[in-house]
């Protein structure tokens, strides 16, 4: 992914308004962020533990998006996978909820995925960040196909969030 402005980042959102766009919190380690190894960005904001944002390039420009998850409950404690880069976790996967853009949108329709909780799958998928034992399930697929497959997943979750 290459490397993106916060001014970037914040005109690059399509199921929030404006206003909020401009109020959300974005990274301010944006330098040093692993540009090279990441193929979306993906972050929890601060500020409000049940928000969480993701930018990836699609066609050549930033999709930004907007998600909200659940409160932790004990349903988490139990092994689950992510939908987008396949990793499984003990309590490190979260259902992310985005308001659908536009009228659908604000009408409360929402769509649904179940990612990790710390946005992370780039760096899983490339080994640069632990799950723990298991995580990985053994596949013959190359890195490569594997990093296809995560920006596959994404893709098709922000695709209906913008039909």
């Amino acid at each position: 992914m290459n490397p993106l402005t916060e001014q970037e980042i914040r005109t690059a959102f399509v199921n929030c308004s404006k206003g909020e766009a401009t109020r959300l919190s974005v990274p301010r380690d944006l330098p040093e962020q692993p540009w090279e190894d990441l193929d979306f960005l993906g972050w929890r904001d601060p500020r409000a533990p049940d928000r969480a944002y993701l930018t990836i390039a699609m066609d050549g420009r930033p999709v930004g998006v907007q998600l909200r998850t659940s409160t932790v409950g004990s349903w988490q404690t139990r092994r689950s996978m992510c939908s987008v880069c396949v990793t499984t976790h003990t309590g490190g996967v979260s259902l992310m909820v985005a308001p659908r853009s536009g009228k659908a949108g604000k009408q409360g329709n929402s769509v649904g995925i179940y990612m990790c909780s710390d946005l992370a799958c780039s760096l899983y998928v490339r080994g640069k960040r632990d799950a723990g034992v298991g995580a990985r399930l053994h596949e013959s697929l190359t890195l490569e196909e594997k990093i296809q497959r995560t920006v596959a997943n994404l893709t098709a979750f922000i695709a209906k969030v913008t039909a």
